[in-house]
Parts: C-alpha cells; sequence; structure tokens
C-alpha cells in the first residue's frame, strides 16, 4: 500500500473540515475514498466539493466500514458514538483515527483501547492536534528533562472558549445529557485536559464545581472550577468557561527551579539560580529570594494542528512512524473529565481512577431527564476556533 483510501464519518463541522483537506491534497499518501452522515445535506455539501466526484457516501457509518472501500477510517461524529464506530472499524480490519474527545465516558473508552489492543497490526489514533503546537511540546520538553526540577503547582486559566446561544442551537444534540454527554469540558476542553495530563502527569485526586447552563439555555456545564492534588504533593488549579469574552489561555507551571508560562503564543521562562529548597534551606538573610534569569523560550515554530496529526497517522500506517497521539492515550484526559463530573455531581473529592459504574449511573440519571432540541443542524466554520 503507497495510498490510504480514507472514509470520513460524520461530515458536521470538524468532519466537513478533515475532508477538505484531504481533497485538497493537504495530508501526502492519503485519499478521500467515501464519507458518511446521517443527516442528506451534509453529504450533499460535501459532495459539491472539488475533487469529490468519485468518493462515495453513506448514510450509516456502519455501512461505510462494511463497504470495502476504504482502509481506514475517521470517526468525527456525536461523542457518544466514537468508540462503538471506531470498535466496529478495527474489527473490519481498518486502521483509526477518532476525533476529540475519545468518547463519554471512561468505561466505554476502556472497551474500545481493549479492542484496539487486540489488533496490534492497526494503526489507532486520536486527534490530539494541539500536542503538535511547539509552544506545548517545548513545555513539556523542559518539564520530563528534570532541569527545572520537581513540579510544585500548576494553574491553567482557559477561557477563551466563548460561545455564543446560536453555536449551541446548531444541532439538536448539542449540550444535552443525552446528546452530547458533558458541556465545555467534554467539547472544548479535551485539549487542554489531554495537555495538562501530557505535560505534568495525573493528578490523585480532583475536587470540581460547576454551574451547569450558568451563561447559556443548555443542561450542561459552561463554568468550571478544579482544584486536584499531586502524589508529589503539588497541586493544580483548572478553570473554564464559554462564557467569558474576551477570554484568557494562560498556563503556569511553578517548579522547584522557576517556573514555565505560556500565554500569548510565547514560552516565558523563569529559572532560579538557586532551587528554592535549597534557597530556603541554606539563606540565612530572612526576606531574600532567589535570583532567577528569566528569557522566552526558542520554539521551532512548528504548528501543524490537524494536518500533522493525519500526516502522522498515514506515516504510521505506511511506514511505521511514531503517531502525535496513540488512540490509547484518549482515556487519560476523559477521565479527568469525568472525574470533575463525578465530584460536581457529589459535591465531594473524587480520587483517580474513579468509579466507572459509579460514573456511568449518575450519567444515566441525567440522560433520562434529558431534553433534545428540535430542528436540523447547521455546519459552522472552525476557522480559528480550535486552537486551544
Amino acid at each position: 500500500m503507497d495510498t490510504i483510501r480514507m472514509g470520513v464519518i460524520g461530515v458536521g463541522n470538524m468532519g466537513s473540515e478533515h475532508a477538505k483537506g484531504i481533497l485538497e491534497g493537504k495530508v501526502k499518501g492519503m485519499t478521500l475514498a467515501a464519507v458518511a452522515d446521517r443527516e442528506a445535506q451534509k453529504l450533499e455539501r460535501i459532495k459539491k466539493l472539488d475533487g469529490a466526484e468519485n468518493v462515495a457516501v453513506f448514510a450509516e457509518g456502519s455501512e461505510l466500514i462494511a463497504s470495502g472501500l476504504v482502509d481506514a477510517v475517521l470517526v468525527a461524529t456525536p461523542h457518544y458514538q466514537h468508540p462503538p464506530l471506531i470498535i466496529d472499524a478495527l474489527r473490519h480490519g481498518l486502521h483509526a483515527i477518532s476525533e476529540k474527545p475519545a468518547g463519554v465516558y471512561t468505561k466505554q473508552v476502556r472497551e474500545m483501547n481493549e479492542e484496539a489492543a487486540r489488533h496490534p497490526e492497526l494503526v489507532f489514533a486520536i486527534m490530539f492536534n494541539q500536542r503538535t503546537n511547539c509552544l506545548y511540546r517545548k513545555m513539556r520538553e523542559i518539564v520530563k528533562s528534570g532541569e527545572m526540577g520537581e513540579i510544585k503547582r500548576v494553574n491553567w486559566l482557559i477561557t477563551n472558549w466563548y460561545r455564543s446561544q446560536s453555536y449551541y442551537d446548531s444541532g439538536a444534540w448539542r449540550a444535552t445529557w443525552s446528546g452530547e454527554g458533558g458541556g465545555v469540558l467534554l467539547n472544548q476542553c479535551p485539549h487542554n485536559l489531554d495537555l495538562w495530563q501530557w505535560i505534568c502527569g495525573m493528578p490523585k485526586t480532583v475536587r470540581a464545581f460547576m454551574r451547569f447552563g450558568k451563561w447559556h439555555d443548555i443542561e450542561v456545564e459552561d463554568d468550571v472550577t478544579c482544584y486536584a492534588e499531586y502524589e508529589n504533593g503539588a497541586s493544580g488549579v483548572f478553570i473554564t468557561s464559554t462564557g467569558d469574552t474576551p477570554g484568557t489561555n494562560r498556563l503556569e507551571i511553578m517548579l522547584d527551579g522557576g517556573k514555565l508560562v505560556a500565554e500569548d503564543g510565547k514560552l516565558t521562562v523563569y529559572k532560579l539560580k538557586v532551587g528554592e529548597k535549597e534557597f530556603s534551606r541554606t539563606y540565612k538573610g530572612g526576606f531574600g529570594e532567589p535570583e532567577y534569569d528569566k528569557y522566552e523560550a526558542e520554539l521551532d515554530g512548528e504548528n501543524p494542528q490537524h494536518l500533522g496529526v493525519l500526516t502522522a497517522f498515514t506515516d504510521a500506517v505506511l511506514s511505521g512512524k511514531p503517531l502525535v497521539a496513540s488512540g490509547a492515550e484518549g482515556i487519560n484526559g476523559l477521565m479527568l473529565s469525568n472525574a470533575m463530573h463525578l465530584s460536581a455531581w457529589l459535591d465531594k473529592t473524587v480520587s483517580l481512577p474513579i468509579d466507572e459504574e459509579l460514573f456511568y449511573t449518575e450519567l444515566e440519571k441525567r440522560i433520562k431527564t434529558s431534553r433534545r432540541k428540535e430542528g436540523s443542524s447547521v455546519v459552522l466554520s472552525t476557522e480559528g476556533s480550535y486552537n486551544a
């Protein structure tokens, strides 16, 4: 095989963008062979794109998977459908990549990961495109190197996910427990939650406070504040909302040897000349602080986003090169999301890994009383909307 025949399942906001990019030849070694969606008008939009004359269309993802026309699938449907479609694809011998999040609840995603493990010959990936961002790659490199010591504190204020009511009204499934399974944590923040654990590791406990429909006419969360604790005694705060404008995106990591601040596309490094613990132990002057050097980290400038993930996926299938993110890693950020929801629902601190059965029981309670909206969906432009 020297070219992957890709099938895109779900051609709404993100799925249609992926389809366009592939059709325009932006992913070397990949062609668009088929698309699937339950809404006929979305399929019509794809058929009208340049180069789509020979692209097969299906009303169901299962039909596309069984068609024999593709070597791989990209699943960009509403969240609940990600695991079952990926499992179906793997069982049909197809390589697979899931849009974020990996699913709605970890129990379901764990089953997907177990199925993927039964097919080591197949490539399984997830669309964590923010891992391609040079800013976060550099932060991870510094933290993981240990050159600035252990993490003491991490704070992420990520409120530049503003959404108007029209966004939530664009699809009947959006912002409902039965259709989407969550709000800002499950839709906008999977990238941030993934980056948080990718850079800093998983905390041991979380205590979350949420407001459901605080800023919008929705039933899921649109305002979240979370406090986390790590095994080494470090703490973390994660704050997000879709109701703040202008919003803020500031990630600050305090380490024994200084701090890292990511904001406005820059990574500022404050590097202590003597580690804080050593300074505190040896300094005799009372009110002094350790001296530090402040500089802007040199970044390689690369940030290929979704196309970078798809290119890496293609290279992994064709020549065994590494992925940006293995599909199995999708469970980690979702575990954080599920833990925050469970903490808010039960009004108490939750330990990780969570009780998956308890989470699903609590989720089902909300699904039973969920209100689905009426009307057909609208495909919105995603340009500029997914940069964390």
